[in-house]
């Protein structure tokens, strides 16, 4: 057979023939330098293929050869703590190779060949073992479990299963028919790995964060959207769910932001401390790393790199998170392949196929059994950020993600204007989980859990209401009762949905310090709206007392949360002795 040679060069996209037996997706190595590229189109022996590094320097004519196998990632321990790009190249080892500046055509193996493992097995010769057994576990990191799972499509009666240390390559197991497993497995990061059932979205992924738990809470293995423009805190919400949020895992990717802000989240996330252990963060982390001056090609491919990893953890039995920052850049990149392919145009110039592939990525999500013995419940919770340009939500990315999520956290720039934080707007975004996570709640937080939620909801959309009208006629042309609910409003918003990332006590809400803190809140309405209609005017009433209690309770440690509600409550009791005097 005849040496395939490149015959056209477009940016991130090539043509090559002749290669009539080349698959879709299958991996190729572009030119002189072996540059990695993926067959994305074949048309007779005319294979186009996107590449994945920077393309400048090819002539038309370098050979290209097909590898045979499509992009696939290694799945083993030595995962956490590591920081790779969009196709699974470790970039420590990477910069160690060639420098700050990565050389065209280097690779590595996304684990290392040259670490070491204590693997302790859980199954002995004789056994016979299907997809999904778990053979035994290393310790990953500390407190942490990696265990060594038989990979999809194997199955047969184990020869030999060996204790000891092993490096990546040593194989630990020995099938009956000369099979042999290791620590590690390979899949290709495009197909979803297989479960035994998928199980119903009515556990809530607890964020910590009171506005997502109390007023849009999110399922565990839910898929969530957050849209919002330039400076309404997306990056910081993912760190504080990557802190505090109720999973065992994060994995992290970062899709195509600026290289400053990605220096800025490699730099915050090392630092950042793991409450549960004191540790750092990236003893639990993943991070999938492709800034927006590297090819497009990658940056398409990193969302599909990062969901695979989280797979991978969720088959161990592991709640795990997925924060994706952001769907925007990665669907500007379907937008530069499509057309320098010269598809058909959709919206925008977005290709017409965007909220299929969205579609395709968010249903990888999910609560599971998991394959294999013993039986394992795991999740991928999917936190999606959207950079709608100019914070125009009507746009296609922003409404395709819409269509497919189970919630929106829309965030408003006139709120973080205000130092609100989270700045969710209350009036724009839901919950489709809220219904079905409610017997949670009100069996682990408070009875009245969905009454609390309704309530509050009710009061910020009146609120708003009011405002709207206090802004034409002035606050003091309202009625008394529209004062007062007007004032609710605004210490809802202050003090239960308003928190401080700086303040250990307060970056974190458990959800029954959340209850309290809501109810609180409604219990100062109910009662000072009883005091108006005995007759009391609205000036009479104190609520400077309150507030400062409120902000005692909402900044208190757990230990002292109900100490500081209790105080809250004498002090709301207290209005009618203020009214009175």
């Amino acid at each position: 057979m005849s040496t395939a040679r490149l015959t056209r060069v477009s940016g991130a996209l090539a043509e090559a023939e002749p290669l009539p037996q080349c698959a879709l997706y299958e991996l190729a190595r572009v030119g002189q330098r072996g540059l990695l590229a993926e067959v994305i189109r074949l048309r007779g022996p005319t294979a186009t293929l996107q590449i994945y590094e920077e393309t400048a320097g090819l002539v038309l004519g370098e050979p290209v050869a097909p590898t045979g196998a499509a992009l696939t990632v290694g799945l083993g321990p030595g995962l956490l703590g590591s920081i790779l790009d969009g196709v699974g190249r470790p970039l420590g080892r990477l910069a160690e190779q060639s420098g700050d500046f990565l050389a065209p055509g280097v690779t590595a193996e996304t684990l290392d060949p040259e670490s070491r493992w204590a693997f302790t097995p859980a199954l002995a010769a004789g056994a016979r073992v299907s997809p999904g057994d778990v053979l035994g576990s290393v310790e990953e990191r500390p407190g942490i479990r990696h265990s060594i799972l038989v990979p999809p499509g194997i199955s047969g009666e184990l020869a030999r299963l060996d204790a000891g240390t092993f490096s990546l390559a040593d194989p630990v197991a020995t099938l009956t028919d000369g099979r042999t497993l290791g620590l590690v497995q390979r899949w290709p990061v495009r197909r979803p790995r297989p479960v035994a059932r998928r199980l119903p979205d009515d556990r809530p992924f607890v964020t910590g964060q009171r506005v997502f738990d109390l007023l849009f809470p999110a399922a565990e293995g839910g898929s969530i959207v957050v849209p919002g423009g330039f400076g309404t805190g997306k990056t910081v919400i993912e760190q504080s769910l990557a802190k505090y949020g109720d999973a065992d895992i994060v994995v992290y990717v970062g899709c195509g932001e600026r290289g400053n802000e990605m220096a800025e989240v490699l730099h915050e996330f090392p630092r950042l401390t793991d409450p549960a252990t004191g540790r750092s963060l990236m003893d639990r982390t993943v991070m999938v790393v492709n800034t927006s001056n590297m090819p497009v090609a990658a940056r398409e491919a990193s969302i599909y790199l990062g969901i695979t990893i989280a797979e991978y953890y969720r088959d161990m039995g592991y709640r795990v998170a997925l924060l994706a920052d952001s769907l925007s850049r990665w669907a500007e990149a379907l937008r530069e392949i499509s057309a320098r392919l010269a598809e058909m145009p959709g919206e925008e110039g977005y290709p017409t196929y965007l909220a299929t592939r969205l579609g395709q990525f968010f249903e990888r999500a999910g609560r599971v059994t998991a394959l294999g013995s013993p039986s394992r419940t795991g999740a991928v919770t999917v936190v999606a950020a959207v950079s709608p340009p100019g914070g125009d939500f009507s746009e296609p990315v922003t409404q395709a993600a819409l269509r497919i999520s189970g919630a929106l956290w829309a965030l408003d720039p006139a709120l973080a204007h205000q130092r609100q934080f989270p700045a969710v707007d209350w009036s724009m975004s839901y919950s489709l989980y809220a219904r079905r996570l409610e017997t949670w709640f009100e069996s682990q937080a408070h009875s009245d859990w969905g009454e609390l939620r309704r309530e509050t909801l009710a009061l910020l959309q009146r609120g708003q209401e009011l405002r709207d009208i206090a802004g034409l006629v002035g606050p003091e042309a309202l009625q008394g009762t529209d004062r007062l609910l007007l004032e609710t409003a605004r210490v809802i918003q202050e003090f239960v949905l308003g928190q401080s990332a700086y303040d250990s006590n307060d970056a974190h809400s458990p959800v029954a310090k959340t209850a309290l803190l809501a109810g609180l809140a409604l219990q100062l309405q109910r009662h000072a709206q009883a005091l108006l209609a005995s007759g009391v005017a609205f000036e009479q009433l104190d609520l400077g007392p309150v507030r400062r209690a409120l902000a005692l309770v909402r900044s208190a440690p757990v230990a002292a949360v109900e100490a500081r509600a209790a105080e809250a409550a004498f002090c709301i009791a207290g209005l009618s002795r203020a009214a009175a005097t």
